[in-house]
């Protein structure tokens, strides 16, 4: 079939299959791009919101290497059908959910996304502020006219606004156009990350007291997460790839084959995320001894590091290292799902602009600023949402389709992804349930009521349970709905 014979309303250039003579991502260009997106802040403050919370260094960068070895597993075989039909995840989705129904799971990851989106906005921003208080300590005091629910005063918003204003303008202009950025904000992370590695060991005199962990604070303890609660790190560390675990078709359909994806994210991203995990976490462990109290977040850390010249310089890397990862990471895949909701009337460029207005509707320094929301309400409370379709997606691919899909009919009403009307409603009543476990512990993560032990506990494991319990209401529905044969063509409209 060709694409003229397409539906207008499931097709466009962007969602399109990529051909084979497209294919040409080895197992080095995974794994420098997995390499370029775990050298980020967000890397960093995962493990030092940890230990801002009472953990050890030891138990925080070992949640987050455990973590990502559990990760990885979904995310190389959501891959495979990307390398092997060439399609992004919205399309792969219609397989699964129906061709309308896949915006359900599409629009949820987009809107995660776009939290991810505003995160790195907000450091970006709040790097350009410490540069500009290194200049003009004055900007500190400017008089705040905005409401106090904002949570952030004027010159921060205006400073987060400027960095907001930059990236769409490059988005609007051309991806092309930051290109030659993208081949050094990552070593310049990392170099950063070191430098405060060898900061730290030199202001504490040794190694030895450096990675000895100071007594936990009256203020750790009260943080609501103190005492090394083995699920919510877990959680929090597999969440932070939650999006790349559903998004990950959009890259992998450029491999060159099945072991190249394989190799390459193995190598690209365990190590990756265990070298800048440790950095964070040791160096905030540092903070403590050097400060008397702990710094989580490296952008207020090196503010406080030498004269104003070497803050400014070192803001002016961390913004453009962050707006290059931040595009790269958090602009191309929502973009793709807010355009698979109409082809025909969203434009890449639309998509990432949606995604790029939801990214301040979140304010997304309350969600960073507090370890204990950046860590509950945010990693595991969007791991609730992403376990669940990862669970009916990997079910539905590798168990009850055995990874045979039609692609043609990916891109056409009436055929067998068409379900009824176009959702497949056992796997939207499958995502629904393995949702509802969690429910009542994210609610208490909000402050809205208190959880009873049981939910609180379940909503620890929030992303893992999604996972099992999705995945087995959808493959129990499914072999009901349709015991023999052709799964999805027992659906198809006559």
């Amino acid at each position: 079939m060709t694409s003229a014979a397409y539906d207008p309303q499931l097709y466009n250039a962007d969602l399109a299959p990529v051909t084979p003579e497209r294919r040409t991502w080895g197992w080095w260009h995974i794994t420098c791009l997995w390499i370029g997106m775990a050298i980020c802040i967000p890397t960093y403050t995962l493990a030092s919101s940890l230990v801002d919370g009472g953990w050890t260094w030891q138990a925080a960068v070992g949640s987050v290497v455990l973590g990502n070895l559990i990760v990885l597993v979904p995310i190389l075989l959501n891959s495979h059908a990307g390398t092997r039909y060439g399609i992004p995840f919205p399309v792969l989705a219609r397989s699964a959910f129906g061709v309308f129904g896949a915006n359900i799971p599409a629009v949820l990851r987009a809107v995660v996304a776009c939290g991810w989106f505003g995160i790195q906005t907000w450091i970006g921003g709040f790097a350009i502020f410490k540069m500009l208080e290194a200049i003009a300590p004055s900007i500190a005091q400017m008089p705040n006219i905005l409401p106090s629910f904002v949570g952030i005063g004027t010159a921060e918003f205006i400073c987060f606004m400027l960095f907001w204003s930059l990236q769409v303008w490059i988005v609007m202009r051309g991806m092309e156009s930051i290109r030659f950025l993208e081949t050094w904000g990552s070593p310049f992370l990392l170099a950063i990350g070191i430098a405060l590695l060898i900061w730290a060991w030199y202001r504490v005199g040794s190694w030895g007291l450096m990675l000895t962990n100071p007594p936990q604070t009256a203020a750790s303890r009260s943080a609501g997460f103190a005492g090394g609660i083995l699920g919510a790190g877990l959680t929090s560390a597999v969440g932070f790839w939650g999006t790349m675990a559903l998004s990950i078709p959009d890259f992998s359909r450029f491999a060159k084959s099945q072991k190249d994806q394989i190799i390459g994210q193995a190598l690209g991203l365990p190590g990756t995320m265990a070298l800048f995990a440790f950095i964070g976490a040791v160096v905030t462990t540092a903070t403590a001894v050097i400060f008397g109290h702990r710094i989580s977040d490296p952008v207020e850390l090196l503010s406080h590091i030498g004269g104003p010249l070497m803050v400014v310089v070192s803001m002016i890397g961390l913004t453009v290292a962050t707006l290059t990862t931040n595009l790269a990471a958090n602009v191309v895949a929502p973009a793709n799902d807010f355009s698979n909701i109409s082809p025909s009337r969203i434009s890449f460029k639309k998509g990432a602009m949606i995604t790029a207005l939801i990214g301040i509707v979140m304010m997304p320094w309350r969600l960073y600023n507090d370890a204990a929301a950046y860590i509950f309400a945010w990693l595991i409370g969007y791991g609730a949402l992403l376990g669940p379709i990862a669970g009916i997606m990997i079910v539905d691919y590798f168990i009850l389709r055995k990874k045979q899909i039609a692609v043609d009919e990916l891109f056409r009403r009436g055929g067998r992804y068409e379900y009824w009307n176009g959702i497949n409603w056992i796997a939207v009543t499958a995502f629904a349930l393995g949702v509802l476990p969690s429910l009542p512990g994210f609610l208490g993560a909000l402050g809205v009521s208190k959880p009873s032990p049981l939910f609180a506990e379940l909503y620890n494991w929030s992303w893992f349970v999604g996972v099992a319990v999705a995945g087995i209401v959808h493959f129990i529905g499914m072999k009901a709905m349709a015991p023999a044969g052709n799964l999805a063509a027992a659906y198809a409209a006559e």
